[in-house]
């Protein structure tokens, strides 16, 4: 079919150190961390599927103190042939008082000193703070971990600085710090704001898309394949189990496919993963190619009539 190819508008701007703009980002999230969890020697297997991303095209990396994947992330871009300056390599600091893994770092500051050393690279683009549901009897607080951000990007350690899992009020605590510092006109807002989104959670908090979008600040949605591979199979018939096909189908190409099309279009930049190489390789084969704004509707209709949330269910 012939149609008009709608751009892709993201705000802000944001680029790798040689200016080519922030694309669909690569995850060693849930299923990559869980995989090492289990055995310690799928290291390498992790390794091999996150070189296979980036000589597939893939150039922005996303991982996480939690996610303990720095050295196979670090491995893995030794290993390609892509130059440090045309990557975009982001990682997040997790507030303190988790038991599901041994903490190495004390605060945040000091996170991005251990994270440089680990992912043996001198600079960060991106640091975020990895929710802000920090515990009040175990230091650092909300802010003090925020300053620590701003002062690693005063030192040139981090391009960027953003945060993940944030509801508008906390966005509305740190921008209030940002606000009084200055540095020659150096901004030290929230560039990002990674997210939970999908057609079935919309909105991880209330408002918060339409916030970030009217501040200048980039929405990364992790799990944006969730009504895929994350509803239970006792609820197979869900709501867009007949749109994706039939979707699928008018714009030959796959749900996964339209799914991430479908993100890019709201303005929302995905985050995802596979181990397949052909999954990698179509995971990037969204940008020639639009979806009616009459279906991205219809996917928006359909998706709210389904709720599923599947990180952080306690907290929002």
């Amino acid at each position: 079919m012939t149609q008009a190819l709608k751009s892709v508008e993201l705000s802000p701007k944001l680029a790798t150190k040689s200016g080519r703009p922030l694309s669909i980002g690569v995850g060693t999230g849930t299923k990559v961390k869980d995989l090492k969890r289990a055995d310690a020697s799928n290291s390498e297997s992790i390794i091999q599927t996150l070189k296979l991303a980036l000589d597939s095209g893939f150039f922005h990396v996303d991982t996480a103190e939690c996610y303990t994947t720095h050295p196979e992330v670090a491995e893995a871009l030794k290993r390609s042939s892509k130059k440090r300056e045309d990557l975009f390599v982001v990682t997040k600091y997790i507030p303190p008082g988790n038991v599901f893994f041994e903490q190495k770092s004390t605060g945040a500051h000091n996170f991005v000193d251990l994270a440089l050393e680990e992912l043996g690279t001198d600079y960060l683009d991106a640091v975020l703070l990895h929710h802000p549901f920090f515990k009040p009897d175990i230091k650092p607080d909300l802010e003090t971990a925020w300053k620590d951000l701003i002062e690693a990007k005063k030192l040139g350690k981090v391009r960027h600085i953003g945060v993940s899992n944030f509801r508008v009020e906390d966005l509305k605590t740190i921008s209030k710090i940002s606000a009084i510092e200055t540095d020659n006109n150096a901004s030290y807002q929230p560039a990002i704001n990674q997210i939970e989104f999908h057609p079935y959670l919309q909105e991880q908090s209330p408002g918060i898309v339409k916030y970030c979008q009217e501040n200048n600040i980039l929405v990364e949605a992790y799990g944006p394949l969730t009504p895929l591979f994350r509803v239970k199979e006792e609820e197979k018939d869900h709501p867009l189990s007949g749109l994706l096909p039939e979707l699928s189908a008018k714009y030959d190409r796959t749900p996964a496919q339209i799914l991430l099309r479908y993100t890019l279009q709201k303005g929302i930049l995905p985050i995802t993963t596979s181990s397949k190489e052909e999954r990698i390789r179509q995971s990037l084969e969204v940008f020639d190619f639009s979806i009616d704004q009459a279906d991205v509707d219809k996917i928006d209709s359909v998706g709210s009539t389904y709720k599923l949330r599947t990180f952080f269910i306690g907290q929002f």
